[in-house]
């Protein structure tokens, strides 16, 4: 069954999932002054991340039983285990909870189904946008609406435009400003969520994302569905170092610098973060 699992049918069943999906966090978003707000590791949770959660667990069992299908999401994962089906569906119900609290309008709901610790389907629900980005491994990106679908295709920075960089509100610090003042001409662009953030560089309008673990790192459900997102879109999603971020390891927390932008700018962005990184004895990688 899993070596023939059909990913267009898997992306047809899932779409409707996430239109329903949408809807349920809007309601939420516009009485978001109402939800209780509890603390998890210093992280915000609300109604509206475990209600989102249960929906997209139950709607997805539906077709695919968890017996056969490995569920990792941020409200439901248990430390230390990594899940042993052929396919996991990696799930966060709301990325950018800080900005849905503040009503930036930069809030996501990220879905991957990993196979062999990479994504091979995956979904960026950007609700206040009413927009859908979808991907499968050799198939493309697509910015999907109610009425159409359009593929992207990440372009490079021109020499003569300063460098868009999208960069979180609430993680970053001296160290990700000094290192991104040191690219020349940047103009930087706060964004909420990792999904928004990597939907922007996809449909143009920002052109990088890099990111320096602090207190705390990426998880998995942070990374899957806009890794293969920003990939079929023809961009690079990597490690300063180049190589891939690989999902539903033991350990779902990502250390090492991150680096999201156009190949023709990948490499020579990593090979100067390491540098600084090791000049400036920040490294933080494991």
């Amino acid at each position: 069954m899993f070596s023939s699992l059909d990913l267009k049918k898997t992306l047809a069943t899932l779409r409707p999932i996430l239109w329903q999906a949408l809807e349920q966090l809007r309601q939420f978003y516009r009485q978001v002054k109402d939800l209780t707000v509890q603390d998890k590791g210093g992280d915000p949770v609300t109604l509206a991340d475990q209600q989102i959660d249960a929906f997209l667990r139950h709607a997805l069992q539906e077709h695919f039983p968890a017996s056969e299908f490995g569920y990792l999401t941020e409200e439901t994962y248990t430390a230390g285990q990594s899940l042993s089906q052929p396919y996991v569906w990696i799930i966060d119900p709301l990325d950018g909870t800080s900005d849905f609290l503040q009503q930036t309008g930069e809030y996501a709901i990220h879905v991957a189904l990993v196979r062999e610790h990479r994504p091979c389907l995956a979904a960026v629900v950007w609700p206040e946008q009413e927009v859908i980005y979808t991907a499968i491994a050799g198939g493309g990106t697509y910015r999907e609406t109610r009425h159409r679908s359009t593929r992207l295709q990440v372009q490079p920075p021109t020499p003569d435009q300063p460098l868009r960089v999208v960069m979180s509100r609430s993680h970053g610090g001296d160290r990700l400003e000094a290192f991104l003042s040191s690219l020349g001409s940047v103009q930087l662009m706060p964004m909420g969520s990792m999904g928004c953030k990597t939907a922007s560089i996809c449909q143009g309008d920002a052109h990088l994302y890099v990111s320096l673990a602090g207190r705390t790192a990426p998880k998995d459900w942070d990374l899957a569905a806009p890794d293969l997102i920003m990939q079929e879109a023809g961009g690079a999603f990597t490690y300063a170092n180049g190589k891939l971020p690989h999902y539903n390891r033991t350990d779902v927390q990502h250390w090492e610098p991150l680096v999201v932008c156009h190949p023709a700018l990948s490499r020579r962005v990593g090979d100067r973060l390491q540098a600084f990184l090791q000049e400036n004895q920040g490294y933080s990688g494991k």
